[in-house]
């Protein structure tokens, strides 16, 4: 189901981010593309039949566990079982602790994410957590940290967070 992303369709996956994700969630066009060229970025996408992006999920894969930036379902192909299928082949793929960025249960919309997440074996950690700006032109974000297998205790949640801020965001310090 999973295929790796053919660079041609990059355009197609970076229009999915901009009407899944809020603007301060995702790079700019450049900055996203060039991601391409680290070895721990991946882009994963489930095709239709005529090569067009059902879904996406970016994936950067360290020693440690692997990290999800980014997981889009296209609105028409919503609610289909997608998103767990997906989850599931890549948590086979990897076979690691995976560990993904979602908003605080403040609204019924992350409610129902952070509850899709759960019904897929991960768990809420509730320590504070700021995603960094992904650019001058972009703000930083509070969100929480979800990883599966089990909750985090605090030295290996405070041990991925380092490893988030200076390998995906590459920020120094883990106080913003």
């Amino acid at each position: 189901m999973l295929e790796v992303l053919n660079l041609k369709d990059f355009d197609k996956v970076y229009n999915l981010m901009e009407v899944s994700f809020p603007r301060d969630e995702y790079r700019n066009y450049e900055d996203q593309k060039a991601l391409l060229s680290d070895s721990s970025y991946t882009i994963y996408v489930v095709c239709d039949e005529t090569h067009g992006i059902k879904a996406c999920m970016a994936v950067w894969d360290f020693d440690e566990f692997a990290f999800i930036e980014h997981f889009a379902v296209s609105p028409k192909f919503r609610n289909n079982g997608i998103g767990k299928e997906m989850l599931s082949e890549i948590a086979k793929v990897l076979g690691k602790r995976m560990c993904l960025e979602v908003e605080e249960p403040d609204t019924n919309m992350a409610k129902r994410r952070i509850g899709f997440y759960e019904r897929n074996n991960f768990f809420l950690n509730k320590y504070p957590y700021i995603q960094p700006a992904l650019s001058k032109e972009r703000d930083s974000i509070p969100l929480l940290i979800m990883t599966t297998g089990a909750g985090l205790d605090e030295e290996t949640f405070l041990n991925i967070k380092k490893s988030l801020y200076s390998k995906v965001y590459k920020v120094k310090s883990l106080t913003l």
